[in-house]
């Protein structure tokens, strides 16, 4: 089936399918991962979990999450501008306050691990702007979001089919 443009008159490539449906062959994963997702999330900023969410799908490359989290930000009343700016943040970093700064580059390095490590400067400038425990609660939502990405490319899952809050 080809989608086609707002119009209905330009067509648009085929939708990939999906390689499985894990949740459904892993049930008990999925629920633990959702409980942990949940988790993760509490003492967070709404918002800014989703930025840190967004940031690391597009790190990723995960185009179902990048969806689902650019979707559940402006449900949660964040600005299309600011998500959009989210991939060129370092370019824009007057469209985000010091903290969230902070979460973005934490994000980053916690994702990337090019290094083997997060270095120490980036840790510490998250420490300046986080309690030790919403730090704790924001590595979790970063390792979390980390490891909903890996399932999500491992399987191809589909974007475009998710409404704000589904899996909430």
């Amino acid at each position: 089936m080809t989608n086609t443009d707002t119009t209905g008159t330009v067509p648009y490539a085929a939708e990939e399918p999906a390689r499985m449906e894990w949740a459904k062959h892993a049930p008990e994963v999925y629920k633990a991962m959702v409980r942990l997702d949940v988790a993760a999330r509490q003492g967070l900023d709404p918002k800014l979990a989703e930025l840190v969410k967004i940031r690391a799908s597009q790190l990723n490359h995960c185009a179902f999450c990048l969806d689902m989290h650019s979707k559940d930000a402006l449900a949660a009343g964040e600005s299309a501008e600011r998500i959009i700016q989210l991939s060129a943040w370092e370019e824009s970093r007057h469209f985000y306050t010091e903290k969230e700064i902070a979460a973005i580059e934490l994000t980053e390095a916690v994702t990337v691990l090019t290094d083997g490590f997060v270095p120490d400067e980036v840790y510490e400038r998250a420490a300046k702007q986080f309690d030790e425990a919403e730090l704790s609660q924001l590595i979790a939502a970063i390792a979390v979001i980390n490891a909903w990405n890996r399932f999500g490319v491992t399987c191809r899952m589909a974007p475009g089919h998710y409404r704000p809050g589904q899996h909430r």
